[in-house]
């Protein structure tokens, strides 16, 4: 029966003058969706309202593509009507209820748009006429104009539109229209979550991984690609940098108090996700980190681990509960993949008794070290970086 589908937005209705911008970028992102399923699709904007018309089409798997796009906040399958006349309507209007209300025991409002100011009844009166005839149609209906359990909506346009039920969607912001930012992946739970949450507000993402050979499996390396393979349904395309971080992390152990490495080995992760970050544009740092949740991220650590580093770090996760994030995560995908036993180079060189209030003098103090052959090291990791572009699900290595 659906032809169509009309996308609801939120935000991007009070941008203003650029809010032609946000509708554009929602319009391409809705497209790159659409066309990785099966099925034509016309995608048109018209008049504040964003509209899919569709042949071919599996709609369960259309709708699905729809809610992973960031900035639809609703998805209403849509009935098209080609005729504008009033005999038309009102019988197709009839035949909508029927086929979609097995069950017709609820109150009801119909609520026209008239897009086209030409039609020669207003809004009110189609109000009236369609009301009329649903009743006449299903006795058991009674019409309640304050707080009706189902709307039944109408839009008079070159075409009429009939739609009742919404799916939700994504929300947020648009892809793009906020630049692009770096994520510091890991194998965890919270990183994931935290890109998808950045993300949601119109940030696209590259991201980085330390991989810690021999210490580390290539099934932990395969791990956080697919991870950000299940990110990347939501986000588009990821540049994942993969980045050797073995010869650090062992120098940091051998050079410095063992009940500091995860600080330090922390800051030596955020200066290489500096580089890489300035590097290839991008705006800013996202890490997954949650006040609390860990020693390496108390207050006291976090303001140490942002020291190291001049780019905004953004942690969307940061007043989380831990099971508000395991939700998200089930909801994004995520969470299936992230508990599997494969460790990442943050869980392996942890100490036994970390510092949980560490003082910044002190941790530069013992970086001094580091001295002689940090740099070097510093160097050869960067050179190190693997891309792997990550992109409607498929993987290639640049």
């Amino acid at each position: 029966m659906f032809q169509a589908f009309l996308l609801k937005y939120a935000e991007i209705g009070v941008k203003g003058k650029n809010r032609y911008v946000f509708e554009d970028a929602l319009v391409s992102h809705v497209k790159k969706h659409l066309r990785r399923i099966t099925g034509e699709f016309k995608v048109s904007k018209i008049n504040g309202r964003i509209f899919v018309e569709g042949t071919g089409f599996d709609f369960d798997e259309t709708i699905d593509a729809l809610q992973h796009v960031f900035g639809v906040i609703g998805i209403s399958p849509v009935e098209v009507l080609e005729s504008r006349e009033k005999d038309d309507i009102l019988r197709s209007a009839v035949e909508y209820v029927a086929a979609n209300y097995e069950k017709r025991d609820f109150s009801f409002k119909v609520d026209t748009r008239r897009a086209d100011k030409k039609y020669p009844m207003t809004s009110m009166e189609m109000d009236a006429a369609v009301g009329e005839v649903i009743l006449n149609a299903f006795p058991e209906l009674h019409v309640d104009v304050h707080n009706p359990q189902e709307l039944i909506h109408l839009e008079i346009r070159e075409k009429i539109y009939i739609y009742s039920k919404t799916v939700k969607g994504a929300g947020g912001l648009p892809l793009g229209t906020n630049g692009r930012a770096l994520l510091l992946l890991s194998g965890g739970i919270d990183s994931p979550v935290a890109g998808y949450m950045v993300s949601r507000r119109g940030v696209e993402l590259d991201a980085v991984y330390f991989n810690a050979p021999p210490y580390t499996s290539d099934r932990a390396k395969q791990k956080v690609i697919d991870l950000a393979r299940e990110v990347s349904k939501w986000t588009g395309r990821i540049n994942l940098h993969v980045i050797n971080f073995t010869d650090i992390q062992l120098y940091i152990y051998e050079k410095c108090p063992h009940d500091e490495l995860t600080i330090i080995m922390r800051r030596y992760m955020m200066r290489i996700a500096e580089h890489i970050a300035r590097e290839n544009d991008l705006l800013g740092l996202i890490t997954g980190e949650s006040i609390g949740q860990v020693a390496s991220q108390t207050m006291k650590s976090l303001f140490c681990t942002d020291d190291a580093c001049t780019l905004p770090v953004y942690r969307p996760l940061i007043g989380f509960d831990k099971q508000d994030i395991i939700d998200i995560s089930e909801k994004l995908g995520t969470y299936e993949t992230s508990i599997l036993p494969y460790e990442d180079c943050c869980t392996i060189f942890v100490a036994k008794h970390p510092v949980t209030k560490p003082n910044l003098n002190i941790i530069k103090a013992s970086e001094k070290n580091l001295a002689e052959k940090i740099d070097e090291l510093f160097a050869t990791a960067i050179d190190t970086d693997e891309v792997i572009v990550i992109e409607d699900g498929n993987v290639k290595t640049e």
